[in-house]
């Protein structure tokens, strides 16, 4: 089948688009029931013919994948003739001995890998070695969030770990992925990606123990038995079966040299990854109206599995389409200032390692990549350099499931720090060094030997990192040593189509001392509990205003991934380092939101950074008319002591560090209520937490400001109160 989005069809789509306006024409209600999700925002006539035609060749296609089924999932890899030619003997002669294609450095020089692994990381080492024991004795390792799950002497691959549930063997079109049982088809989804597999094939590199290697073919013999091809949930989703493949293509890698590969074995294998491929390309995640990481995902899937297996006769195909969109869709998903445009950093990350990963594979098998593609990729670094908090961990701004591309190392969801270091020693950059703060086991296994020289080759500095502001993104960062306020002025995401974003317009986050004290509250899940699931993304978990009970941006909680666009949050004024002696910086913002209610409000913030003063002023501006109810909220990170004192003041305070952050209102009489809420800093994680909230019924218009004043655990008590008290008295309306 063609590409659903591929330059040849695109060439012949304005021949075909009185085809797509007939099918509206004769089913309209059908038509409209199943783009209306998608139109979020402004979509013109021709893209949504195209949509529309691209829907029905979908759906013409599927059904003709349907009658195939059996054909499909009985038959053996296409290999190219040269290679079909080979006896079973010889294909494994081949595999095993074959030096090129190249796999990612660290891939490529393994016994100089597993000596360094066991001579940077012994601590890690041992930890790696008795997580595979496990996987291999016990058939337990940890899984999101949740810890560590024991999958029984024999996994069922279709079994919900955390429900029970097991999921059907259906056609993968008509799977239901929100089922209202408790399953979560992204926690099914992660066991499925078979990433354990990595730490079982970097255990038998490191131990050459023909156990591991043995536990690997045996779970992907009993995978492929349990998962007949285009069925069940496994195959519902292109992008999982693009990660899947990638995670086979690296495992396979480790232990292509292992005693324990058969003939049968590796023919098994062949012919997955080629149903893999075949099944992306069939069903590629692409639309006209938007794409996201799921699109990507599936096109960098076919780079890996084109380059990586030059055998199979659909390869080269693989290769060059997937490298054709790869590009088209880092022009369309990063934007110019690094970010990608999914509102989330939690995606910002997963993208990241998709274009990052990909790069390497390509450069080590001497595919050329445009120069302005690798400005791109570094931009995307500064980013994370940028967002990173001074503790070294990521603010959670929309959603965030844990996901990772190739996951050496499990990484909780605001781990954002070791891209950094491979980052470092690809383009020679000490800040990404300094911001990375050690070498990795990523760096290590990614960019091998040559890559942890580079790494410790570059200088150490001490370099402030200063404020900084993406424009496109809508994320403005205030920081000086190590007071650090995070401005969230982006929008849902997606040009107003994203289904990560969060109603969090004009949230802050804000760290000091050493301490996070208010932060976003992350994600927790997905549709295993849509109540949670709205809860976390609502505007009453986010540290900004909500009015009258409504939320910024129009949700629902039967339908998790998607958001509405109605806030569309702009910054108005700002003034950042504008000279090297400048004491303050300033940003104004507003959104819309609440133009929905009977009595439309608007609402502004400004916040003001007083660099010598060591604080934050804020103030919150509501326009319009009427009576309403104003709730003003702080969330504040877990494991504070979070108290109200005299006038209203809130005081959070970190007995880790001794630092202590008030949160005091300006011109604004009401005692805050103390509410208990959650943060999640991984995929099935919750702390609880407390979030301050003022409530305020009163006629707008209406300003309220708030002083935020970070004290350090060695200033005394006096010190602390002559801080509020200037930092009140300092405010200007």
């Amino acid at each position: 089948m063609k590409d659903e989005g591929g330059s040849k069809e695109r060439r012949q789509q304005e021949y075909l688009l009185p085809a797509a306006f007939f099918s509206f024409i004769l089913h309209p209600s059908a038509f409209i029931l199943a783009l209306r999700r998608a139109l979020r925002g402004e979509v013109d006539a021709r893209t949504l013919a195209l949509e529309a035609w691209r829907r029905s060749r979908a759906a013409r296609d599927r059904r003709r994948e349907r009658e195939s089924l059996e054909r499909l999932t009985n038959s053996p890899a296409r290999l190219r003739s040269e290679i079909s030619r080979l006896s079973p003997s010889e294909l494994l002669d081949h595999f095993r001995n074959r030096t090129t294609p190249k796999f990612l450095p660290g891939f490529s020089t393994l016994s100089k890998t597993a000596n360094l692994q066991r001579h940077l990381f012994p601590f890690e080492t041992a930890q790696l070695l008795e997580k595979s024991a496990r996987i291999a004795d016990e058939r337990a390792w940890p899984l999101l969030g949740y810890g560590e799950k024991c999958f029984g002497a024999k996994i069922e691959w279709l079994r919900d770990p955390l429900s029970n549930v097991l999921w059907p063997l259906d056609y993968h079109a008509d799977v239901e992925i929100i089922r209202n049982d408790g399953s979560d088809a992204r926690v099914l989804w992660e066991v499925n990606r078979l990433s354990h597999l990595l730490t079982l094939g970097r255990a038998f590199t490191v131990t050459g123990d023909e156990k591991f290697a043995s536990e690997i073919f045996a779970e992907i013999k009993g995978w492929r038995e349990q998962n007949p091809m285009g069925r069940g949930p496994n195959w519902a989703c292109a992008m999982e079966v693009a990660l899947r493949s990638m995670n086979l293509l690296a495992t396979f890698e480790l232990v292509r040299r292992s005693r324990s590969l058969n003939e049968e074995t590796l023919l098994l294998l062949l012919q997955m990854l080629d149903q893999h491929g075949a099944h992306i390309r069939r069903n590629l995640e692409f639309s006209y109206i938007a794409t996201s990481n799921h699109y990507l995902s599936d096109v960098v899937g076919l780079v890996w599995l084109g380059v990586m297996l030059p055998e199979l006769e659909a390869a080269s195909e693989w290769r060059e389409f997937g490298l054709r969109e790869t590009f088209s869709e880092m022009d369309k998903q990063v934007m110019a200032d690094g970010a990608d445009y999914e509102a989330s950093t939690g995606y910002h990350r997963l993208v990241l390692e998709l274009f990052l990963y990909t790069f390497i594979l390509c450069r080590a098998n001497n595919v050329e990549i445009d120069e302005r593609y690798w400005k791109k990729l570094r931009a995307m670094l500064d980013y994370v350099r940028a967002y990173l908090r001074p503790d070294g961990r990521a603010p959670l701004i929309g959603d965030t499931d844990s996901g990772q591309v190739l996951p050496i190392c499990k990484r909780a969801a605001d781990d954002h720090a070791y891209p950094l270091a491979l980052g470092a020693a690809i383009f020679d950059e000490p800040r990404f060094k300094q911001s990375a703060k050690k070498h990795s086991e990523e760096l290590l296994w990614i960019l091998g030997e040559e890559g942890v020289r580079k790494y410790e080759s570059l200088p150490e500095i001490k370099e402030d990192e200063g404020s900084q502001n993406f424009t496109e993104a809508g994320t403005y960062i205030m920081r000086e040593d190590d007071l650090y306020l995070l401005f969230n002025a982006s929008g849902s995401g997606v040009g107003g189509r994203g289904s990560h974003g969060h109603n969090d317009a004009l949230s802050i986050e804000v760290s000091a001392c050493g301490s996070s004290f208010i932060t976003d509250p992350g994600t927790y899940v997905y549709s295993a509990d849509l109540e949670e699931r709205q809860r976390f993304r609502s505007t009453a978990y986010h540290s900004t205003v909500e009015v009258d009970g409504a939320e910024q941006n129009s949700t629902d909680q039967r339908t998790p991934f998607v958001i509405g666009n109605e806030a569309r949050p702009r910054v108005t004024f700002r003034e950042f380092n504008r000279v090297l002696e400048d004491e303050h910086e300033f940003i104004v913002a507003e959104h819309h939101g609440y133009r929905r209610l009977a009595q439309p409000i608007k609402h502004e913030r400004s916040v003001q950074f007083d660099k010598r003063g060591r604080l934050w002023l804020v103030e919150d501006t509501l326009t319009g008319s009427g009576e309403h109810t104003f709730r003003f909220r702080f969330h504040f990170a877990e494991n504070l002591e979070t108290v109200v004192l005299a006038d209203g003041i809130v005081r959070a305070y970190d007995k880790m560090t001794g630092a202590r952050l008030f949160v005091a209102p300006v011109g604004l009489d009401a005692l805050p209520e103390l509410e208990t809420q959650y943060i999640s800093r991984d995929y099935g994680q919750k702390s609880e937490s407390v979030s301050a909230c003022w409530i305020v019924r009163a006629t707008a218009p209406l300003s309220v400001g708030w002083a935020i004043i970070p004290i350090c655990g060695d200033q005394d008590e006096k010190e602390r109160l002559k801080a509020v008290k200037r930092g009140r008295n300092s405010f200007e309306f």
